[in-house]
């Protein structure tokens, strides 16, 4: 599993400095500041993405692209659940694929393949399955918040708020 250490550290603090975060790593033993799942999962606390060395980069991807895609509402009380629904988490992990290509010795091949290890499930059995045959709706979703286009990230933030409570978002 790809993990945060020293050879991708700089490359991840530059991807995510792009987006309005600040990647920090805590020493080895110290707990995971925002971290929902605990270590050595990433944590979100504010616009401050916290990891370890021991960090896989799919859990930093993925806690970045929550900040990414979130309303600002959220984005500005944010403090370890990103919360968020189902066309957004499936956005997340759409961006998360994509940015994984501009990580020298990850590429989305390896991150998929983490991601299916780590436990993520989708409804053709495998990360790349979704990603290549089954997510047009994730697509979708982040081509209408202008988070992608023409299949590449954008660079921006999320800027439109949530639905109404109770309200169905269309991809």
């Amino acid at each position: 599993m790809c993990r945060c250490d020293d050879a991708r550290v700089e490359a991840l603090a530059e991807l995510l400095e792009r987006h309005g975060l600040r990647l920090e790593i805590v020493p080895a033993g110290v707990p995971i500041p925002g971290s929902y799942w605990g270590a050595p999962e990433a944590g979100l606390i504010g616009d401050t993405l916290y990891a370890s060395a021991q960090t896989p980069v799919h859990s930093v991807l993925h806690e970045a692209a929550h900040y990414v895609c979130m309303s600002p509402g959220r984005r500005s009380a944010l403090h370890t659940d990103a919360g968020g629904g189902f066309l957004e988490e499936a956005g997340v992990c759409y961006l998360q694929v994509l940015w994984a290509d501009a990580l020298p010795g990850v590429g989305r091949r390896r991150l998929m393949a983490d991601m299916d290890a780590w436990g993520y499930s989708f409804r053709l059995g495998s990360t790349q399955a979704w990603f290549e045959r089954d997510a047009d709706d994730a697509r979708e979703w982040l081509e209408r918040h202008g988070l992608i286009r023409d299949g590449r990230p954008t660079g921006r933030l999320r800027e439109a708020p949530d639905p109404p409570a109770g309200a169905v978002e269309q991809a």
